[in-house]
């Protein structure tokens, strides 16, 4: 018998099951896909561990699957005769379950190559909402219906009726209200549980990204496209130099300074939230290498298709919000192993005033607004403003080509 356990991979992050892909009593091959695990980051497969039979589900669709949990157990041929069929039994689902005299849920059409193909949750989910699976566009691998992808057709198809309320009456809901998703509530949890638990203080700062706009241009010229993001992560990597506990996390004994800088970018998803891919051990790339990967990552992490690896393991964060327009922000640190996020504000042309020859000028410079934001129980005013001193100096000194 074979044991299939939540990754332990999760640094802290709750997962809940979101789908099973596989049924009690299917056969399964070595690293076919069983279960799909959800955290407010990531929806990652989990795949089997070896061949056999899927004998117990030990975690059901919506349960909290904690690191080292046991999801379930897969008889091989080795196995006793009898345990596939013992065990087989608490894992019906309840629509099985169900009295024959009680209404079923409502049968709907549907391909049969594709009706196989859906997860149990999903199957349940389409029954119990009237809804045809073949007419979902399928965002899961191989262009597979996931439970997500129900949950988006029904929300869509949903509508509410709003009446004059009265006291005899329950309230009435909009049919602009937006239902929370387990990516809200986690984003949500993870916003209160952080503020509670860390002192923030933020500091800010001006920079000017001529230097950054001059470079950009010539790398363009040259056939290589580079984001502003790019250079800011850059900057930040080498700007630790004068503070290294910028990029170290509080323990109860002691501060603890990561080895690699590990920086995560903050990518929008829409009104899905977001999430924070991390570059790793940046410190060691060059600026097109950060750029390469920024493209990559955060391609697929609109796609949905990062990996969990890919969304955990971050010593800083950065937050671009002036890419939506925001001029000045000052945001939370999300993440318990982390000291401090910068925050990146739109760039702009400002009038600003500038020595030149010893006499004071008005110039027109790109100028944006950067804030720092500590723990402060691990990082200083000092620190900080060392920190970002080095950082605003590495822009807008950048070396021409």
């Amino acid at each position: 018998m074979i044991e299939v356990r939540v990754p332990d991979e999760q640094e802290g992050t709750k997962a809940v099951v979101r789908a099973w892909l596989k049924q009690v009593g299917d056969a399964v091959a070595e690293n076919d896909p069983l279960v799909e695990l959800e955290t407010d980051k990531v929806t990652q497969e989990v795949p089997s561990p070896g061949a056999g039979v899927l004998a117990e589900i030990i975690l059901d669709t919506d349960a909290e699957a904690v690191p080292g949990a046991l999801l379930a157990r897969i008889e091989t041929e080795n196995s006793p005769a009898k345990t596939g069929a013992q065990e087989a039994k608490p894992a019906q689902t309840r629509l099985e379950e169900a009295p024959s005299g009680a209404p079923g849920p409502r049968p709907t059409p549907g391909n049969g190559e594709a009706e196989a193909r859906l997860s149990p949750s999903v199957r349940r989910a389409c029954l119990q909402h009237g809804i045809d699976p073949s007419r979902i566009e399928g965002t899961g691998r191989h262009g597979r219906v996931t439970r997500e992808d129900v949950d988006r057709a029904v929300a869509s198809a949903t509508v509410v009726t709003v009446g004059e309320p009265t006291t005899a009456q329950p309230r009435q809901f909009s049919p602009q209200d937006i239902p929370h998703d387990r990516m809200r509530l986690a984003i949500a949890e993870n916003m209160v549980r952080a503020v509670s638990e860390a002192p923030h203080v933020t500091a800010l700062f001006e920079a000017d990204f001529s230097a950054i706009a001059e470079h950009k241009a010539a790398m363009a010229a040259r056939g290589v496209k580079l984001s502003y993001t790019a250079y800011v992560v850059k900057a930040a990597a080498e700007a630790m130099a004068v503070a290294p506990a910028i990029n170290g996390r509080w323990e109860k004994d002691r501060i603890a300074v990561s080895p690699t800088i590990d920086i995560g970018v903050g990518t929008a998803l829409g009104e899905k939230g977001l999430v924070v891919p991390v570059v790793k051990d940046t410190g060691s790339l060059s600026l097109e290498q950060i750029g390469a990967k920024l493209d990559d990552l955060t391609r697929r992490a609109r796609d949905g298709k990062l990996e969990r690896s890919e969304v955990s393991g971050g010593s800083f964060t950065i937050s671009n919000h002036g890419v939506s327009g925001s001029l000045l922000a000052a945001p939370i640190i999300l993440h318990q192993g982390q000291a401090a996020i910068l925050g990146v504000g739109k760039l702009e042309k400002r009038v600003v005033v500038r020595e030149i020859a010893g006499q004071d000028a008005i110039l027109i410079r790109p100028m944006a607004y950067v804030t720092l934001t500590i723990d402060h129980r691990v990082v200083d005013g000092h620190q900080t403003n060392a920190w970002l001193t080095r950082f605003v100096e590495i822009l807008e000194n950048w070396p021409k080509l």
